[in-house]
């Protein structure tokens, strides 16, 4: 394998930062550049600059209308964006829902859902957990039954995020009620705006309203809307978790977030007087942490030349649970960085339309709020120790 960096590809980083610096809108850059949350309506307007630009969908293949680049151009891609602050782009309708339908879906169900799905029409959220099937996903208990031309949907998903504000759902149902649990499931994509659809939210630690309980009280679903076979949903279920996985690893964002510590550990004074960046024990944690990375950028190019190989196995795992536990640390760090400033949080300070002044410097007002937010991420698609066992069985075949 060979990681020496590709005259073409740094063309093409190159040319991605040019696109960045001249269309992502000044006023969602100075948003995320000040630390505020975005909103729906920013994600989707850089959301349809992209597709505009035809750099939407980069792993889809062409005759999906996607970019068809090989993986290590897609990172490329994501990272330049994290780097240049852009805002998150939700996963659901290009890394997850959109492959399964352009995968195992029919030609009339592309026609229908496909390009609103590339194009940003079509707002899209995710139906896998419920009470008592999250990390055991093969538990769920959502029932579908059909009925005519029609399937009858009754039961209920957690955890789901931006359900509140989703126009569909992709979501596993169950579907046969006896033998094997994982031989009873089925996708379908179910239209969040139907009757007997509704939603609970759920208020996180940092005070946001992202996750929702989702119920369904006898809703009607065409069985047009079943991708690929009935009973069949758990083999698309672990294709679409590969790469929400891989995902999850937030290196792009990571990076990121080493930058900006950087900068604010040479902004904030140390123990002794100094800067913190001249501190000897904060610079080896915050290097140690960079090394960590490093290595798991190493580890997301094998993973790469793996899937470019045809051989890609369960990378995925491996880079989810490294990724996490270091994001976890960044944001440890972020806080001891910002120190007795990241305390006094208030909520609404992250929200355009604040006008209060910051009580201390004002990149303090997000660290509290990050930190409390990445505890989720070795819970949040497929905790850590579903992951250790993934890569005990799939990957070292113990």
């Amino acid at each position: 394998m060979d990681l020496a960096n590709d005259a073409a590809d740094d063309t093409f980083r190159k040319d991605v930062r040019a696109f960045i610096a001249a269309s992502l809108p000044e006023d969602i850059r100075a948003r995320t550049r000040a630390g505020l949350r975005t909103s729906k309506d920013d994600s989707q307007r850089w959301h349809k600059i992209l597709a505009a630009k035809g750099w939407i969908a980069p792993s889809w293949p062409k005759e999906a209308g996607g970019c068809a680049w090989e993986p290590a151009r897609t990172y490329i891609f994501e990272e330049e964006m994290a780097m240049a602050g852009c805002p998150p782009l939700s996963p659901f309708p290009i890394k997850m829902v959109g492959p399964v339908i352009y995968t195992f879906g029919t030609e009339a169900q592309k026609a229908k859902w496909l390009a609103g799905t590339r194009d940003g029409d079509m707002v899209w959220c995710q139906g896998y957990s419920e009470p008592g099937a999250g990390s055991d996903l093969a538990n769920l208990q959502t029932r579908a039954v059909a009925d005519g031309d029609d399937y009858i949907v009754n039961g209920g998903k957690i955890w789901t995020s931006y359900g509140h504000q989703a126009d569909w759902m992709f979501a596993l149902v169950r579907t046969r009620f006896d033998g094997k649990p994982q031989e009873g499931i089925s996708v379908l994509l179910i239209d969040m705006h139907a009757p007997g659809v509704s939603h609970r939210p759920i208020i996180t630690i940092d005070g946001s309203h992202i996750l929702n309980e989702i119920r369904f009280d006898d809703v009607r679903v065409p069985q047009f809307n079943r991708i690929g076979e009935e009973n069949k949903g758990w083999t698309y279920a672990k294709f679409l978790l590969g790469n929400e996985r891989a995902s999850i690893a937030f290196i792009p964002q990571s990076t990121h977030l080493i930058s900006r510590i950087k900068e604010i550990a040479g902004a904030e004074p140390s123990g002794d007087g100094g800067r913190l960046a001249d501190d000897p024990a904060f610079r080896a944690r915050l290097a140690g942490l960079e090394i960590e990375l490093d290595a798991l950028r190493t580890t997301n190019e094998r993973v790469l030349f793996d899937v470019k190989a045809g051989s890609a196995g369960n990378g995925g795992a491996i880079l989810k649970s490294k990724g996490t536990f270091i994001s976890q640390a960044l944001s440890e760090v972020a806080m001891e960085a910002v120190h007795h400033y990241g305390l006094p949080w208030v909520m609404e300070a992250l929200y355009p339309g604040w006008n209060l002044p910051p009580i201390g410097p004002d990149y303090a007002k997000t660290a509290t709020p990050h930190y409390m937010r990445q505890r989720a991420n070795t819970i949040e698609g497929g905790s850590e120790e579903v992951q250790k066992n993934v890569i005990a069985k799939q990957v070292l075949g113990l």
